[in-house]
């Protein structure tokens, strides 16, 4: 039976940014901005976050970086980027900025630990920290 190894400060970095993400939604329905009544981010956020932190496979930051994708590119294609600089309900725009900054942060950790989850393989399993 193998131990758990401690998450790499990329994943630690992805899953605090991604629980960030969670909170901005929550600021974006307080501040009154229409969504379905369970928002699929609620899926798309905490999905990625439990393999992170419960998982043990190199390919664990992927399901991050694919969610951020989604999530960014629908930001833009949605026509919602409008949002982030609304003057007229400056509550909402905070929370889809806090949002979209922590998904871009949490992307961009979990792009650096499947690098070096996947290139750092043979150099983790002689030191015995490497994943299964």
């Amino acid at each position: 039976m193998s131990s758990r190894t401690p998450l790499s400060s990329g994943e630690r970095i992805a899953v605090a940014g991604l629980v960030v993400a969670a909170v901005g939604v929550v600021i974006q329905i307080a501040a009154g901005h229409p969504h379905p009544a369970v928002p699929p981010v609620f899926f798309l956020l905490p999905i990625p976050a439990g393999l992170l932190a419960f998982g043990q496979w190199r390919w664990t930051p992927v399901p991050t970086v694919l969610a951020g994708l989604f999530l960014t590119v629908g930001l833009f294609a949605s026509g919602a980027s409008g949002r982030l600089f609304d003057p007229n309900n400056p509550a909402d725009s905070l929370g889809i900025r806090m949002q979209t900054l922590a998904v871009l942060a949490a992307s961009a950790a979990a792009i650096v630990s499947t690098i070096q989850n996947c290139a750092g393989e043979p150099l983790a399993r002689l030191s015995g920290r490497g994943r299964a």
